[in-house]
């Protein structure tokens, strides 16, 4: 790997942070606001930088398409011809995630039923390995750059963190909102002012946490 400058470092560390607190790689929009550059043409351009030096990858056509490279196996060796990574192969790399569409109430989220479709993806394109793919409904957390129509990869999981972006159920409603919670008090937040935060109590029957947000894709089509 090439020596990075300290802003590059920086970008890195943020990339990292925001992966680790919330399952997704920051946006340009955000890394550019937190760092303080006037456009996110800056934090492109250091970006494909890292990319070059091969810390991280730049996924065309998937939402927030930055992921880390596994530099434990890169190599430098003494006759200077630069690093070299190796890589799983392929078929070793994908998943199949069945595709829920809208989910019945009272019913798991992956009853057969729910399945509209399966999905053979790269499983490097994710944070943490999903368990299945939810359709998005609604502009709810727009600002987070998740859309309608984007499918979200969501992992199973018992407990959740603060901030972490998770789909849950509320009654006969599926939902995918920021997760808050306070002594007995959660809070889905939304990503877009346009849009009301649900309360509910954490003994209240009708909230089950369905899982956790661990990355995105989009159709171009």
């Amino acid at each position: 790997m090439l020596k990075l400058t300290a802003r590059q470092e920086q970008i890195l560390n943020l990339i990292k942070d925001a992966i680790e607190n919330t399952g997704f790689p920051p946006t340009r929009a955000e890394i550019a606001t937190e760092l303080g550059f006037r456009s996110v043409n800056a934090a492109e351009e250091h970006l494909q930088a890292l990319a070059r030096k091969g810390v991280i990858q730049i996924t065309p056509g998937i939402s927030r398409g930055i992921r880390l490279c596994d530099i434990r196996n890169q190599e430098h060796n003494h006759h200077g011809r630069g690093t070299e990574m190796t890589l799983p192969h392929a078929a070793l790399m994908q998943l199949s995630l069945p595709l829920v569409g809208r989910v019945a109430a009272g019913s798991p989220i992956l009853a057969m039923e729910h399945i509209q479709a399966t999905y053979q993806v790269d499983q490097s394109l994710f944070s943490s390995k999903p368990d299945f793919l939810l359709k998005v409904r609604g502009m709810s957390m727009r600002d987070a750059g998740i859309l309608d129509g984007d499918l979200l990869a969501v992992k199973k999981v018992d407990s959740v963190k603060n901030g972490q972006i998770i789909v849950a159920r509320l009654g006969d409603d599926v939902t995918v909102k920021r997760y808050r919670k306070t002594g007995a008090l959660i809070e889905l937040l939304p990503e877009n002012p346009d849009f009301t935060p649900i309360k509910v109590k954490s003994d209240d029957d009708s909230f089950a946490l369905e899982g956790l947000a661990v990355g995105l894709l989009r159709s171009w089509a």
